[in-house]
């Protein structure tokens, strides 16, 4: 998150400029994760189709809530140790004025809190698709829970709010390279980890079903990310917002031309998943270092981070880790990418005036303190997240049974099926009796 724009006069007033565009940002931010529920709901098999979607569907109602009643006032309360927040005023809203302003800037806290609740709200969902095909719906909620509380809101003080340690050191994090994307992705390593790999992994078919719902899905996410890029700076006074979106645009353009040719020259055809995957690997790069990097820097953030994210997708049959939908290869390895490229690519001309490598006369300060925040978010995300499936798979148990998994999670736990063909074509009409010469080319062929 961008750091504070000072206003010129005194007193700051309410936009109701900046407040709209707000407003507008968090809708766009919320749709996406609808966006990822089609996104990952496509990947899987028709048998998963529906906890997919629900996997992501169910942390709008669970984030929601924790954000209210504490996970806000946790994330950007009085800083305490610079490891976490607090503002009792702020547990339930109960202390909150519809008319008070979020700090120096000219936007309610309540429209801070709402843009930033959809950011809660996506980063556990992110996680779901490493675990596809094989994880009980009440243990997954139970896990959304517990990780928001113990791993996301921490996070996310340590990295936007005052005093935590990240942003006090200069970590640069526009709208989520460590706090979401690395933060997401090194717990769904964490969590494979601990409960293994799918019935028939680098044995049987897992290809995607449905290659139009992975590209709506994508096409959701290309939108809403807009907001979520665009959106936190918080305003629209002095064009850094501006070129945000103008960089997402770019590095996203890039990142899937980068995956598509490295993928025809790999495997000899450019294929719609890879379009797809390919865009959301420079989503995820551009994220953090959007603010900071002109035009040119964000073609080759997302260059850079297409092919890498393409190269790193195939790892998890090298190691034998079953990250189901590729969230280690894309998430963690785009936003390690692309929170480390701002080390080298800050102009010093966009949110501030820090220079990278290749702009700062050689300057490698903002490098190290890049591997600083990654580093240390990465390994908080990994380890404690591996602890909480641990501990829930060790009394609940996080899996569901090997018979329930081959048969089809969707019934099993949410006792529907995605597509129902049982009236297609048929209809309540009699159905007509075959001719002689049908009748009879089925006895030959019968016999």
């Amino acid at each position: 998150m961008a750091p504070a724009i000072m206003m010129a006069a005194d007193k700051v007033e309410l936009s109701p400029a900046n407040t709209g565009f707000m407003l507008i940002c968090s809708a766009l931010v919320m749709l996406m994760t609808p966006g990822l529920a089609f996104f990952y709901g496509g990947m899987v098999r028709v048998k998963s189709t529906l906890n997919m979607l629900m996997m992501s569907f169910i942390s709008l109602g669970i984030v929601t809530i924790l954000w209210t009643l504490y996970g806000f006032s946790m994330a950007f309360g009085t800083d305490s140790g610079s490891l976490i927040g607090w503002n009792s005023d702020w547990v339930g809203l109960s202390g909150v004025d519809k008319g008070e302003l979020w700090g120096t800037y000219n936007i309610p806290l309540l429209v801070f809190f709402v843009f930033q609740l959809m950011f809660a709200i996506i980063t556990p969902a992110l996680i779901s698709g490493a675990l596809a095909d094989r994880v009980k719906f009440s243990a997954w909620a139970l896990f959304i829970a517990l990780w928001a509380t113990v791993v996301y809101f921490p996070v996310a003080h340590w990295v936007w709010g005052e005093g935590g340690w990240a942003f006090d050191m200069g970590v640069i994090d526009f709208a989520g390279g460590t706090a979401v994307h690395i933060n997401a992705g090194a717990a769904a390593l964490g969590v494979i980890l601990v409960i293994g790999k799918r019935v028939g992994f680098k044995r049987d078919p897992m290809r995607p079903h449905s290659l139009p719902l992975v590209m709506l899905g994508a096409g959701l996410l290309w939108f809403g990310w807009f907001g979520f890029n665009a959106g936190s700076w918080l305003g629209n006074d002095d064009g850094v917002g501006s070129l945000m979106f103008v960089n997402t645009q770019i590095a996203t353009a890039a990142a899937m031309l980068a995956w598509l040719i490295y993928e025809k020259i790999r495997h000899g055809a450019f294929t719609t998943l890879g379009a797809a995957s390919g865009a959301v690997a420079g989503l995820v790069a551009i994220t953090p270092s959007g603010g900071a990097v002109t035009p040119v820097g964000a073609i080759c953030v997302g260059a850079i981070a297409g092919v890498l994210c393409a190269m790193a997708v195939g790892l998890k049959y090298k190691f034998g880790y079953d990250d189901s939908l590729d969230v280690v290869g894309v998430h963690l390895v785009g936003g390690v990418v692309g929170s480390v490229l701002i080390g080298f690519f800050a102009s010093g001309k966009g949110q501030s005036d820090v220079a990278g490598v290749f702009y700062g006369k050689h300057e490698w300060a903002q490098l190290w303190k890049q591997l600083a925040g990654v580093g240390g978010v990465l390994a908080y995300s990994l380890i404690v997240s591996a602890i909480l499936a641990l501990i829930l798979d060790k009394t609940i148990g996080m899996r569901v049974t090997e018979d329930e998994e081959v048969a089809g999670i969707d019934q099993a736990e949410h006792a529907e099926t995605a597509y129902d063909f049982s009236g297609a074509g048929g209809g309540s009409a009699k159905p007509a009796a075959p001719s002689p010469v049908a009748a009879g080319a089925g006895k030959k062929v019968d016999a």
